[in-house]
């Protein structure tokens, strides 16, 4: 593993242990170069998972990519941080079961929708706005619409 902060290839592990959901390995590791210390997350992956974008170009799917994102839409809003990397397992497991290893931009959009829904709202509305491309007001009177149905709520216009 290479030091973030230094590059070298000289690392060493100092500490081990399972995250609380037990669907990764923690390590915290120091670099014997500039003593900097990091941490590493070992996870397992079923299969290769490649994304078909709109365009039709094919990449490879990217979870920490999926991670920024969902962490855009959840900034300064009261998640603790084992719930977002549950979501996002759950949301990856379902990546891999639901394919032959190639999936939709739009299937990974909708999933982390839909995760995002039983979560936050307004994390919800945030990510919708970007993934669904928003032009206008009535554009997120849509969706609020949408959320309040989903939870059976009465909106007033």
């Amino acid at each position: 593993m290479r030091c973030p902060f230094c590059t070298s290839s000289e690392t060493q592990v100092k500490d081990s242990r399972p995250t609380e959901d037990e669907t990764a390995i923690r390590r915290r590791r120091v670099c014997s170069a500039c003593e900097g210390r990091f941490t590493t997350f070992e996870r397992v992956q079923l299969k290769e998972l490649t994304v078909l974008k709109r365009s039709g170009r094919r990449v490879p799917f990217d979870r920490d990519k999926l991670s920024r994102s969902i962490g855009m839409a959840l900034r300064k809003r009261p998640v603790p941080p084992e719930r977002v990397e549950r979501m996002l397992n759950e949301i990856v497991r379902k990546l891999e079961s639901k394919s032959d290893g190639e999936v939709t931009s739009q299937t990974v959009g909708e999933l982390a929708m839909e995760a995002l829904k039983g979560v936050d709202g307004v994390a919800y509305v945030r990510f919708a706005s970007v993934y669904r491309d928003f032009r206008d007001a009535r554009d997120f009177e849509d969706v609020l619409d949408e959320l309040a149905g989903a939870r059976g709520e009465d909106v007033d216009k």
